[in-house]
């Protein structure tokens, strides 16, 4: 093959990986507008996870018989709470606190992105198709910035491994950091539900209540436990993935879908950091939902976090369908008349 035939297969070669570029970007913004739109439609679903968070409980329990044949008391389940949520403020009540949530979800991924890229830690892609034998074109004399050849450095996994978890960590605190003050603000304006309120009506409404009784710090409010149930999770469920995919997976379906496997596993363990958090981003405001007797005020998120536990309460919202009701516990001396106590069993014979 002549120079001239080289150089004009390399530009080939250029124009193509500068097309397949621009089609992976407008992939990415076209995944990321379905994401928004699958955020939008499971808002309700959202909504009346975080009152169930935040101990909201408005239907009495009713009682079922259980697959071993005895009486048990369930609560309602996800879609018998959106139905009572549609219910008392109509089909548009059910999507209130979504646009601060979509707000956060676009700059924080944006934000995120740009510090990660400045960090240079910019999304990792493969260079190598199994399926693609262009590589093959370097040895007949194509320069090294246009055909990426196959890595023969042993470590190359790990190396990748190590650098993904990186961006992984990076992008995640930054998100959390960026999206945290439209987290706050949603989280309200949900909670509003209990006490029927119209104080965060709006954005810009939510922004100065929030400034007015906290300062700047209410902004962030409950962002420690999100922080660290998220850090701990992507570490985990990085670190599990690659080890399990290193040693004992081969084929290339089970790589690629054990990672959901893991990371849905390790966001169960680390979901009690989730109800602290939310918990802490409405306790002590000017809301019903976050004063007594509907919530203790927190002093610190470890605070919250032990009461919960004392209480059994730090799963709550885990399971959407199956929501068996369970008897109060004496309250802690340490938390009196800071909470409304759930209704007696007898009460609903």
């Amino acid at each position: 093959m002549g120079y001239r035939e080289k150089a004009n297969r390399a530009s080939e070669l250029m124009n193509m990986s500068s097309i397949k570029d621009q089609q992976h970007e407008l992939n990415e913004w076209i995944r990321f507008g379905l994401r928004l739109g699958l955020q939008s439609a499971l808002h309700p679903f959202e909504y009346a996870k975080v009152l169930i968070q935040i101990g909201y409980e408005p239907v009495p329990p009713r009682t079922v018989r259980s697959i071993l044949g005895y009486d048990a008391l369930v609560l309602p389940n996800i879609f018998q709470y959106v139905k009572y949520i549609r219910s008392v403020d109509g089909f548009v009540g059910c999507f209130r606190g979504l646009m601060p949530r979509l707000v956060g979800t676009v700059v924080g991924s944006i934000g995120s992105e740009r510090i990660a890229r400045n960090l240079g830690l910019a999304e990792i892609k493969d260079t190598y198709d199994e399926d693609d034998e262009s590589w093959k074109y370097e040895a007949e004399g194509f320069p090294t910035s246009v055909i990426h050849a196959p890595e023969s450095d042993p470590d190359r996994e790990w190396n990748d491994f190590q650098r993904k978890l990186k961006r992984d960590l990076v992008v995640h605190s930054s998100t959390i950091l960026i999206a945290q003050p439209f987290q706050v603000i949603s989280i309200r304006m949900m909670a509003q539900f209990v006490g029927q309120e119209t104080v965060y009506s709006s954005i810009w409404a939510a922004t100065k209540e929030i400034y007015r009784e906290h300062g700047l710090t209410g902004f962030f409010s409950g962002i420690v436990p999100r922080l660290v149930g998220d850090i701990c999770c992507v570490v985990l469920a990085s670190t599990t993935a690659y080890l399990v995919k290193k040693h004992f997976l081969t084929e290339k379906e089970s790589r690629n879908v054990f990672p959901i496997f893991t990371n849905y596993i390790f966001s169960t363990i680390f979901y009690p950091f989730q109800v602290v958090s939310v918990c802490m981003s409405v306790t002590g405001s000017s809301l019903a939902a976050g004063r007594p007797p509907c919530m203790p005020i927190y002093s610190n998120w470890r605070d919250c976090w032990q009461h919960l536990n004392y209480t059994g309460d730090l799963k709550r919202g885990s399971s959407l369908f199956w929501r068996y009701y369970r008897t109060p516990q004496v309250i802690n001396k340490n938390f009196p008349m800071t909470f409304a106590p759930m209704p007696t069993v007898t009460k609903y014979k």
